[in-house]
């Protein structure tokens, strides 16, 4: 096969907000701009753990503190579409790609205020064990229907 015949991935593209079921409005920080005058890439992540672990907080299914279950990042990914600085103010879009037994794959698209295409946009998977023994477990019930919700 030559080169030009070489199947390839499609390039990621911005999305729009209605690809998203669930909203969170996130302030940006002086100290997330780096030396280049943007939003340092790893702030990115945090915002992703933030929408999530903030709306199943408000759902009351997870208890960062107490809960038998937690969720646990085994994979993470972003594609980056346009730069994000303090003092601008994003809104984390947020569904669920694929529900699986006892694993998740949330996905997050990052939007200027008010506007309507993805800056950035990613996912992470969460395999959910049990907080002792840090083994896969069912996910609860309730947790399940919250995330059904979003998908």
């Amino acid at each position: 096969m030559s080169e030009s015949q070489t199947p390839t991935a499609a390039k990621p593209q911005p999305e729009p907000r209605a690809a998203y079921r669930a909203f969170r409005t996130i302030g940006t920080r002086w100290m997330d701009n780096d030396a280049y005058g943007h939003v340092n890439n790893v702030v990115y992540y945090s915002w992703f753990d933030t929408a999530v672990n903030a709306h199943l907080i408000e759902s009351g299914v997870l208890d960062i503190h107490q809960g038998a279950t937690i969720g646990l990042v085994v994979e993470t990914q972003c594609n980056y579409f346009a730069p994000v600085a303090f003092p601008q103010t994003v809104e984390a879009g947020l569904r669920v790609a694929s529900l699986g037994k006892s694993s998740v794959r949330y996905e997050v698209g990052l939007f200027l205020q008010g506007e309507e295409m993805t800056v950035a946009k990613g996912h992470f998977v969460h395999v959910y064990v049990d907080r002792d023994e840090r083994r896969p477990v069912a996910l609860p019930a309730d947790l399940q229907r919250v995330l059904e919700a979003l998908q």
